[in-house]
């Protein structure tokens, strides 16, 4: 038999073997491999056929070995590899190839991820106790603040101006302890930065301002108060407990307003256009839209708080005091609560409902068309007259487009502001503009415009860097659950207070403080920048 043949009849008997799980006794005789001990072949690796003859590649880049296929026995190889290219049974599967969308979205992942780091790392908070006397004059100032209690009880009516004299009282205090404990006046976190340039601008433009002694009235009267209470919280609110405390204060006021704004409801006392309720606490609540803007705002911390609960008593009440916000914020038929709710619904859905988004979406669609099928009266029509004017009675619609369009207006004709105050001067009928946004650019201008986006986009940022943070090592905690109601908070404040004028009053000042605290809890409980890995577990800080 010619060479040639006969290499190429090995070759076939020793797929044969190899495909039939083994040789014959007659073919192991024949087929013992030469020039190995034992007549073995030990080196792990692959025989493969090449042009009529097997190579032995092995698996470590070691020089590659011709062996004759006539010599190779395919149950001697068992322990080596498997004969004529076949995955060896023991050993990982190859490594799938990643797809261009596939390294697309890690890379965005990546980069993400960078940025939120980039977000935590810049805030270095000291983590040292203090201020307990502040602390203490700043919730009284807030029990004021909310509930008015001067204006309930007539007995009480002393304490009129008790509200500035405990703001007084607790800047005493804060200042000397903030210098003893960290040895400045204030931490200079962004929102800090802002709300400081806005009271500068508002200040510096009063002598330029159309009425300076209005634009005097309302910095000294509102704003500065706001101001610098929320420089106090910022500094004071250092523990999960102090930060709980003065939440939960915000959601009692939430439950009693609810608890009023129903009971009204329930006895037909509708005091505003004939089917609306009102409060009776005025003064930060002083109608039916400011009402519902507070039950907005606190309707995502409420559920938040509920999901992140170890206790079944406080997860059944803060479900409890979800459904009362929401069902109060409907009797008042505000406009800008109702879109206030829905982009609260919205951030909820997209957050929490990671795993399962189009179940939830499906879901929550379900839950809205029972909300305006079992709302009460002719809400459906009244949320329908947002874009139908026609549909409502009073047409309030077609005044807040008025007070929309001149504020804009006055808003591209003076860049630099007309004074904080000072719009009804120039507005409709002497008349608010009833937008947050086209408040302050038309009072305080565009700079101030800016610095009033700015202080309420970056907690929001901030906080969902935690979020995701969080998520990615798993860790659906307390902190968690609130970043994402604080966040869903911010966003429902963001929407109503585009139907009303509230940029300087104290809704926007608070929760933005608590979402400062929050940050700041959160670095120091999880020891971002001192002893653990940063947020991501990606590199020690």
């Amino acid at each position: 038999m010619p060479a040639e043949k006969s290499e190429k009849s090995g070759f076939q008997t020793l797929r044969s073997s190899a495909k039939n799980g083994g040789a014959n006794s007659r073919d192991q005789a024949a087929l013992k491999p030469a020039g190995n001990q034992n007549g073995k072949v030990t080196a792990p690796g692959n025989l493969i056929g090449l042009n009529g003859k097997a190579t032995y590649r092995a698996s470590n880049n070691e020089t590659e070995k011709k062996i004759s296929p006539a010599t190779v026995l395919p149950e001697e190889v068992e322990s080596a590899g498997t004969a004529i290219g076949a995955p060896e049974e023991n050993s990982p599967p190859p490594e799938r190839e990643t797809t261009y969308l596939e390294q697309k979205k890690r890379k965005k992942k990546e980069k993400r991820s960078a940025q939120d780091r980039k977000l935590l790392d810049g805030e270095k908070w000291l983590a040292r106790n203090g201020h307990n006397l502040t602390y203490v004059g700043l919730y009284l100032f807030s029990i004021l603040v909310f509930f008015r209690p001067y204006e309930l009880i007539p007995a009480l009516s002393f304490l009129s101006t008790s509200a500035f004299i405990f703001a007084l009282a607790t800047l005493a205090v804060y200042i000397p302890t903030q210098l003893s404990t960290e040895g400045s006046l204030t931490v200079l976190s962004t929102e800090v930065k802002c709300i400081l340039a806005l009271a500068l601008i508002s200040l510096v433009t009063i002598p330029f301002a159309k009425s300076p002694p209005t634009a005097w009235l309302t910095f000294n009267e509102t704003f500065i108060k706001a101001v610098l209470m929320f420089v106090v919280m910022v500094n004071v609110l250092r523990t999960r407990r102090r930060l709980m405390s003065l939440l939960w204060l915000s959601m009692a006021v939430g439950l009693y307003l609810s608890y009023t704004a129903l009971t009204l409801y329930m006895n037909g006392e509708f005091k505003v256009e004939g089917y609306r309720v009102d409060a009776e606490v005025k003064g930060l609540f002083g109608n039916a839209n400011d009402l519902a803007l507070h039950l907005v705002m606190m309707t995502p911390i409420a559920l938040a708080l509920a999901l992140g609960s170890r206790s079944t008593l406080m997860r059944v009440i803060y479900y409890v005091m979800t459904g009362l916000f929401v069902a109060a914020s409907t009797v008042t038929y505000s406009r800008g609560g109702f879109l206030g709710l829905l982009a609260v619904g919205a951030i909820l859905v997209w957050k929490l409902g990671r795993k399962s988004r189009l179940k939830l979406i499906l879901a929550s669609m379900v839950v809205g068309g029972l909300f305006i099928l079992i709302s009460p009266g002719n809400y459906g029509l009244r949320m329908l007259s947002i874009f139908i004017p026609s549909l409502d009675p009073v047409g309030s619609s077609d005044q807040r487009r008025e007070l929309l369009e001149r504020s804009i207006l006055v808003s591209l004709r003076n860049p630099w502001g007309i004074g904080i105050g000072n719009f009804p001067i120039v507005g409709i009928q002497n008349l608010v503009t009833h937008n947050a946004y086209t408040q302050v650019s038309a009072e305080l201008g565009l700079l101030g415009l800016l610095a009033y986006l700015i202080f309420m986009v970056s907690p929001f940022r901030k906080l969902g860097a935690i979020e995701r943070a969080l998520f990615e090592k798993n860790e659906l905690d307390w902190f968690y659950y609130l970043s994402i109601g604080l966040q869903a908070s911010i966003v429902g404040f963001l929407v109503s207070s585009f139907f009303v004028s509230v940029a300087y009053n104290w809704f926007i000042y608070y929760l933005i403080a608590y979402a400062v605290a929050f940050r700041r809890i959160y670095n120091i409980e999880k020891g971002i920048g001192e002893k653990e890995k940063d947020a991501f577990g990606l590199r020690t800080i």
